[in-house]
């Protein structure tokens, strides 16, 4: 039976280190602050949104929240966007997605000045990353990555299969797994044979956003599993939150797992507070402390 690897637990130790270290540079007048930007009022980007609100100010940083019409403008919310790069009180810039239909999500993420880009979207943040220049790395690969380190010590030689190819998610974490000497498959929904190529591999990154669609069967005995998915399905007559893996079946072979919910979820907001941090630390040439 697989471990599980408690996420949550994770995120907040993680939070607690980054709290400390907020309270040292306000110790030098220096308060970290990190702006969202929500557009409209989708359901999932206010939880969101509040979510990460909350948990900032919790750890001692200054938040600072836009809340934007469904209607605006391009030319409006990139204008939102500059006045917050301008900003010196705001040390990170998060633009929530998705956007509405009028706005070039490229637009706005590449708008954003790579310094204060703690999403790690942003074009010059990619292409450092896939360089091995420091960076600020896209939170979810970044809490996958943590996990990974931490229950595995060492992935120099591992067979590592990432199921999605998302800008968000699959391409950067095959970045940092190479980084990391691992070696790297990227799949998706359409690749051939997948059943085979995962069977093969040490490490599954499963993130390719449909419902356990990875089976149990398919997993390595003794594998390393990170499931990103977060799907609500009806099961039972009742609404639940499953994984992109079959976790159930998973479990009995995998040795070791992330739960859905509870696993990469609170690793993001969590990372999303280390990048802020980082920045703030950049800006005002102080030494960025190492939590992993």
């Amino acid at each position: 039976m697989a471990k599980l690897i408690n996420g949550k637990e994770f995120a907040d130790h993680l939070c607690k280190k980054i709290g400390t270290e907020v309270a040292k540079l306000k110790n030098q007048n220096i308060i970290p602050g990190l702006a969202g930007v929500r557009v409209g009022e989708d359901p999932a980007s206010k939880v969101y949104v509040n979510m990460k609100a909350k948990k900032t100010e919790e750890i001692g940083m200054h938040s600072y929240t836009k809340l934007l019409s469904e209607n605006i403008t391009e030319r409006e919310l990139l204008d939102v966007v500059k006045g917050l790069n301008n900003d010196e009180k705001v040390n990170g810039i998060l633009v929530q997605l998705p956007l509405p239909k009028q706005i070039n999500t490229d637009s706005v993420i590449n708008t954003v000045i790579p310094e204060k880009d703690v999403d790690g979207f942003h074009a010059i943040n990619t292409g450092r990353l896939w360089t091995n220049i420091d960076a600020l790395v896209p939170c979810t690969p970044l809490g996958c990555k943590m996990l990974l380190l931490n229950e595995l010590k060492d992935l120099t030689g591992k067979k590592a299969i990432i199921v999605g190819r998302s800008n968000i998610v699959g391409k950067p974490m095959a970045a940092l797994l190479i980084a990391e000497n691992c070696t790297v498959t990227i799949a998706h929904s359409k690749t051939e044979n997948l059943e085979e190529e995962i069977k093969k591999s040490d490490i599954v990154i499963a993130a390719v956003g449909v419902p356990e669609m990875i089976k149990g069967k398919w997993i390595k005995p003794g594998a390393t599993v990170i499931d990103v998915g977060i799907n609500r399905i009806e099961r039972g007559g009742k609404q639940i939150l499953v994984g992109d893996v079959e976790f159930e079946e998973a479990k009995k072979v995998a040795g070791a797992i992330t739960p859905v919910p509870g696993g990469v979820g609170p690793m993001t907001i969590a990372c999303l507070l280390h990048n802020t941090l980082v920045a703030t630390c950049k800006k005002n040439n102080k030494e960025i402390p190492k939590f992993f």
